[in-house]
Parts: C-alpha cells; structure tokens; sequence
C-alpha cells in the first residue's frame, strides 16, 4: 500500500469510529471499491443452477407410500442447504481470494437494473435456461430486489437483500435484511430461506475479510428445517469460514440438537461432510456434503454493454469501473459525481413534479394491512417460529425484533411480462 492510499485508509477508518449513522452511505477509498455493483451480488444465488433445480428430481411418485415421500422430502431439503451453501463463497469471500481483501461493491442507484441468464449446459437437456432480474428498488436504506426463473422446471426464487453496518473496536457489524422465497410448483413446494448477520475483519491492517456468524433458516412447506449456524475460526474448528448445519422434521424438533435428522459440517468456502442424526461428521468416515473449491460457478450471459439500456449496471458504471481497474482515483471520484449528482437533480425533479417513484418489477407488500392475504411467506414464517417483521433477517418470533412495520418486496409478474424497454 501506497503513503497516499495509508493516508486516505487511515482517514476513512477515523471517520467510520467517529460515524452514527448507517455506515453503507459513507464513501470508501477508491483503492478498496470493487468495479462490480450491489445489484449485480443478485446472480450469486443462481451460479450454479444445477444445485438450484436438483429438487425438481427428487419427486415422489404417485403411487410412493408415505415413508418414500417422506424420505424424498428430506433429501430435497438436505439439496436445498446443499445449494444455499453453493451460493456463499461467490458473495463474501471470492473477492478475498481474487484481490487479496474484500472489496466495497458500488452503491446502486434508485432504478438501477441487472439482467442476464444462465443457458442450458445439462447433457440431457433437462435443465432449462435460467434468467435473473434485479432490481434497485430503495437507496435509503439499499435495497436490491431479484427473481430468478427457471420456467422449464417452474422455479421461482424471489427475494430481497438490505444491510445496516455499524463499528464495534476493529470490526464492522452487518444485520442482514430481506430473505428469499424458492417456489418448486411442479413439486407444490415452497421454501423460506434467511440471511445470516456477518462481520467485516482486517481493518486495521487494510485487508478486510467477510465472516459470516449467526444462524441463517430454511424452513420447508413440507415441515422440514435446516438450521445452519456459521462462525469463524476457532469456535467448531480450527479453520475459518465454518460452519454446522442440522435438518430437523419441524421447527419444534429444532429446539433439541439430539433431534437433528442429519447433521453437516465445514467450511463454506471449501469441504463440507454429512452425517445421519446430530453427531458432527467426519472428513476420514462420512460423506463428503459440498466442494466450494471444486464446483466451479456458471457463467451469467450477459448483453454487451453497447446493446445495454441506460439503467442498466454495467453500462450505467461503466466508465467508474475502468477508472477503478486503472487504479485512477481522481477519475473514479469524478465519474462516481457524475453519476451522484444525476441521481440527485431526477429526485429534485420528481419531488417539485410531486411524484413518486415506483420499482419497476417489484411491489412493496405491506402484510400487516393484507393480514387475510394468502401467502407462502406467511405460511412458511408461521411453520419456522420466524417474524413476519423487518426485523434483521432469521428473527424469531417474540424475539426483540419481532416489532414494527412489515413490507416486503415481492416480484410482480405482470410488470415484468409488460415490460417494452428491457430485456434479458
């Protein structure tokens, strides 16, 4: 590191100590901004779209009897976890191992957009192509909205991502916000996934690195739950980025580990092995679960930038990303401005207009004002002992978060089916 990035690192660290707000708005050094949007963080749900579809698979027939369909519902569930742990290593720590230190994505502004799709690379076919849409749909608080479809399987993953960072000694705290909701209407089933909390280590030393903690829920229409507890080094083993996860048959079983019906253990960056009931797996005896290092991410397909609309990420920051691929601070600063001020005059506009900005694809659903609305989120948070409000991501019921407003993001499929301007 350079006297001049030592100088302006140590001067955003002063700020950050000093800092009541939301840290999310305050702005970085240039040196430690990635070239890549928030918005675009959506694709690391679907990167591996084969972990994403294998449940359609495991589909009982019409004539299994009751303890085959239940042993299948148990191995989708066991496949959900396998996939969401697939989605981990891209969204916190690729950028580590890529960079050497984690990376400070750009902030999305309001109506910022990022399309693409995954093809079909199965042998059989049997995959499908599968597409993604996001959405900036808040900037105070950030907010990205996002669904993925896979409509020759009848997927749908739907959701929304939100933080608030605060400081604590050399750290930085992060609250996760929003969850996601996986649709398999073929199989009739549903699953509410939540977010872990994490913390941002190496401040002092300029290398910034992401370990998640906390407890992050999957909770099955089936009745099936998978509680996965993360941490870092030195608490379920010497190494970092572990984590245990156990599959209960309901939440209720959940309040007993002794309950757990399989148990997984590892690291979510690299192996992970699984084991039947609640002992902890071994490397030398059980099954190896998943291989972060050894299941390469696909591909998203992606327009050229030149074929790109205006709201759309890649051409939108696109000069403030070659200015940081560059390493040039005093052009990102002066692209970035650019791209800030516009921002600013259309809400000056739109506010003089008295008008109000609306998401493009996404409704904001306030389920307390539509308490008779049928709805797998509703269904699926009762089923897992979790808070319907906006509470960090994972709250229980009755727990302190367990207050306040409850909106959601929810995809809106006419909209997007009207939709003239954009395309994947």
């Amino acid at each position: 590191m350079s006297v001049t990035q030592s100088s302006s690192w140590s001067s955003f660290l002063k700020s950050i100590a000093s800092f009541n707000g939301d840290l999310a708005s305050l702005t970085a050094p240039p040196f430690i901004l990635s070239p890549t949007s928030l918005v675009e963080y959506s694709q690391y749900w679907a990167e591996h779209p084969d972990l994403l579809i294998e449940p359609v698979h495991l589909a009982s027939s019409e004539n299994s009897d009751s303890q085959e369909k239940e042993a299948l519902a148990l191995k989708r569930i066991i496949a959900v976890t396998r996939w969401f742990i697939s989605t981990l290593r891209s969204q916190y720590c690729s950028r580590n191992e890529s960079m050497g230190s984690e990376k400070k994505p750009l902030n999305p502004f309001l109506g910022e957009v990022f399309l693409g799709k995954w093809e079909d690379k199965s042998a059989d076919g049997k995959l499908g192509e599968t597409t993604l849409i996001s959405e900036q749909v808040s900037h105070h608080p950030p907010v990205t909205a996002y669904a993925i479809r896979n409509e020759k399987n009848d997927v749908l993953l739907q959701g929304y991502n939100g933080i608030r960072a605060t400081i604590s000694t050399a750290s930085i705290t992060v609250k996760q916000y929003g969850h996601a909701v996986l649709e398999y209407k073929s199989l009739g089933e549903s699953y509410l996934i939540t977010l872990p909390p994490l913390h941002i280590e190496g401040l002092i030393t300029a290398a910034p690195f992401v370990e998640l903690e906390g407890t992050a829920y999957i909770q099955s229409s089936t009745g099936f739950m998978s509680s996965i507890d993360f941490s870092g080094r030195g608490y379920f083993s010497g190494k970092k980025n572990t984590y245990k996860a156990r599959i209960f048959r309901d939440s209720l079983a959940s309040a007993h580990k002794e309950s757990a019906l399989a148990t997984i253990s590892g690291q979510w960056s690299d192996k992970s092995y699984i084991c039947k009931g609640s002992s902890t797996p071994s490397s030398k005896s059980d099954e190896l679960f998943y291989d972060a290092q050894n299941k390469k991410p696909e591909g998203l397909i992606v327009k050229p930038i030149n074929e790109q609309n205006e709201l759309e990420s890649r051409k939108a920051w696109a000069k403030v990303a070659e200015a940081i691929k560059k390493s040039d601070y005093d052009l990102i600063s002066k692209e970035k401005t650019i791209i800030e001020n516009a921002q600013r005059e259309l809400r000056k506009k739109e506010k003089e207009a008295e008008v109000t900005w609306d998401a493009r694809w996404f409704d904001n659903v306030d389920y307390l004002a539509n308490k008779d609305r049928q709805d797998k989120f509703l269904s699926l948070a009762n089923q897992g002992n979790l808070s319907i409000h906006n509470g960090p991501s994972g709250s229980l019921l009755q727990s302190k978060y367990d207050t306040g407003s409850a909106t959601h993001w929810r995809f809106n499929t006419e909209k997007w089916a009207a939709e003239k301007d954009l395309s994947i």
